[in-house]
């Protein structure tokens, strides 16, 4: 059996929906074609029944030839068998096609997702990204769940169309040029069907984006009273989906009624011209039976290939959108020729806004407001997109961070902002993923964030399941249990965004305290307001607009800048 996902999903050929669907095709190339010689025979051992009856009727019945009549009955049971056999086989290889397609779309979605980081949700509504994994990659792999089908179906078409040349032209004509035009005239039937499935797709990624942002701020939410509003909000835009959801139904309704009428007008020709036919004595009744059944059977082909062009027609709008996700590109990424690895020691640089910290030190930086504090993170983690100039580019030890191995700069500097994320799973592996670090190393850091009353209300310790996005941890333990995470890192330079600021005063003291046993001889840079870790740190740095008003002590700072005292102790002088 195949083990879904892949290890490795591949490079995807990203130039068109079509190039995109047929890279997928290459891939699987083995099963697609496995399930279309199964579908062939389901559908061709179906038509041949038919014929096998109007020989069993015609030279069994009409003739009482009962040892002709017992030979073709077991041509019937035969085919009913083969039938069978090929129906199982193909529904097989149709599922494998789909999930292989789909899930190869999905994970490559999910890679590109982690490896884009901020900058896919910059480009992409969250919404839409959901919906392209949900929907759109499920979309391309029923391509390929419905190939096998349509494969038989083609060629179940041409044998009938063959059948019919063979005894007389006209009729031959009829099915081999009447099947094509039918499938043609679905066409105008897709069309609105499309536009408000489209439209139906746009608004379902809206509410989806609204209802993420929901979940994500409820604790907030409940904070300050907004539920009710933001749950009105949510039952607004669901109104709106379901209205957009019954205008689909209109042309869905129409093309499926079409996909019933158009086949049943043209088994209606045949059977009238056959009949016609029959009673000018230029066919006999035992080809009139035949006939009739393949006339009947025939609308099974031309449904099929209906359902083909309308999957293929999906199919390739959903690699579209899968497209436009995986042609987002990230803001970081390792260059062709990386530059040599910086010694150790040296100093992380912020020359946008002249920001500096050492090594060995513990170096804070205050700033007005959140953002620019975030922002300057995000460039001495290289987490933002390359600024306009070299002057924008963070270096570590001299040499500019864009220039690096992206995993030798995500190894050496590591940035932790002031939301961190928790994942479901045994706490161990939370902490301290693949097993890298011993429960003894684990306890220490736990130690060093002042997380030990955390792991003390567990009743399995280190084994506890976390809830998902650490839900059941209240803001301060998540923040904690997030710093244990990096403590554990213990990278060259670490950058910590407000890591006390849901913690009480007594609990910030103590990590104030330990954060320098923790760091040892590595660099540590701290955003914060908060005067506890601000007397603690080596170096000060007050930013202003961009630019640095002051650095030095924490102390210094608070006598000899005014706007800095103000910003700190926030109008209170106690």
């Amino acid at each position: 059996m195949r083990r879904l996902p892949e290890e490795d999903p591949g490079t995807p050929d990203l130039r068109s929906p079509i190039r995109y669907v047929l890279w997928l095709a290459r891939l699987q190339w083995r099963e697609l074609a496995g399930g279309t010689f199964f579908g062939i025979l389901w559908m061709v051992s179906q038509l041949l029944v038919f014929v096998a009856i109007g020989d069993a009727i015609g030279s069994g019945v009409l003739y009482q030839r009962l040892g002709t009549l017992l030979v073709w009955s077991g041509v019937v049971v035969g085919l009913g068998c083969l039938q069978a056999f090929s129906g199982r086989m193909r529904h097989r290889y149709a599922v494998t096609n789909w999930l292989e397609a789909s899930y190869r779309s999905i994970q490559l979605l999910g890679r590109h997702a982690a490896a884009t980081g901020p900058a896919l949700p910059a480009a992409i509504p969250s919404g839409d990204v959901v919906n392209t994994v949900a929907s759109d990659a499920i979309r391309v792999g029923g391509m390929f769940d419905v190939s096998a089908r349509f494969a038989g179906a083609v060629v179940s078409w041409l044998v009938i169309a063959g059948f019919l040349f063979a005894s007389n032209v006209m009729l031959g004509v009829i099915v081999l040029l009447g099947v094509p035009i039918l499938m043609v005239l679905t066409v105008p039937l897709m069309r609105p069907l499309h536009s408000t499935q489209a439209v139906q797709r746009e608004v379902v990624g809206k509410l989806t984006a609204l209802g993420a942002d929901t979940v994500a701020g409820l604790r907030i939410l409940r904070g300050v009273g907004g539920e009710e509003e933001f749950l009105g909000r949510y039952r607004a835009r669901s109104d709106v989906v379901r209205l957009a959801g019954n205008k689909v139904a209109s042309p869905q309704a129409l093309l499926e009624s079409g996909q019933v009428l158009l086949p049943s007008m043209l088994v209606a020709a045949v059977t009238i011209l056959t009949a016609r036919l029959v009673v000018g004595k230029s066919l006999g009744a035992q080809q009139m039976i035949t006939f009739y059944g393949l006339s009947a059977f025939l609308t099974m082909p031309l449904r099929t290939g209906i359902e083909g062009i309308i999957a293929a027609t999906r199919g390739l709008v959903g690699a579209r959108k899968v497209i436009a996700v995986l042609a987002v590109q990230p803001w970081t990424s390792t260059p062709s020729e990386p530059a040599s690895s910086p010694r150790v020691g040296g100093s992380l640089l912020d020359p946008a806004s002249g920001f500096a910290a050492a090594g060995g030190q513990v170096t804070a930086l205050v700033t007005e407001t959140p953002e620019e504090a975030q922002a300057i993170a995000d460039r001495l983690g290289r987490f933002a997109p390359p600024g306009p100039s070299a002057r924008s580019a963070a270096s570590l030890g001299g040499v500019a961070l864009e220039d690096l191995d992206l995993e030798e700069v995500r190894t050496r500097v590591v940035v932790s902002d002031v939301e961190p994320r928790l994942f479901t799973g045994p706490l161990r592996e939370e902490l301290a993923p693949h097993a890298r670090f011993s429960d003894a190393e684990i306890l220490t850091a736990i130690g060093h964030a002042s997380a030990e009353d955390v792991l003390d209300a567990l009743s399995n310790g280190l084994d506890t399941d976390v809830e998902e996005r650490g839900r059941s941890f209240s803001g301060g333990q998540r923040q904690r249990l997030a710093l244990t995470r990096v403590l554990l890192m213990d990278p060259e330079f670490l950058v910590l965004v407000e890591p006390t600021s849901a913690v009480d005063t007594h609990t910030e003291g103590r990590i104030a305290s330990r954060l320098r046993e923790a760091r040892g001889c590595n660099g540590t840079v701290i955003a914060t307001t908060s005067p506890l870790l601000l007397e603690r740190a080596d170096q000060v740095v007050f930013i202003v607009d961009g630019s640095i008003v002051a650095a030095g002590p924490h102390r210094e700072l608070l006598d000899s800048v005014p706007s800095y005292r103000a910003l700190i102790l926030r109008g209170n002088d106690a």
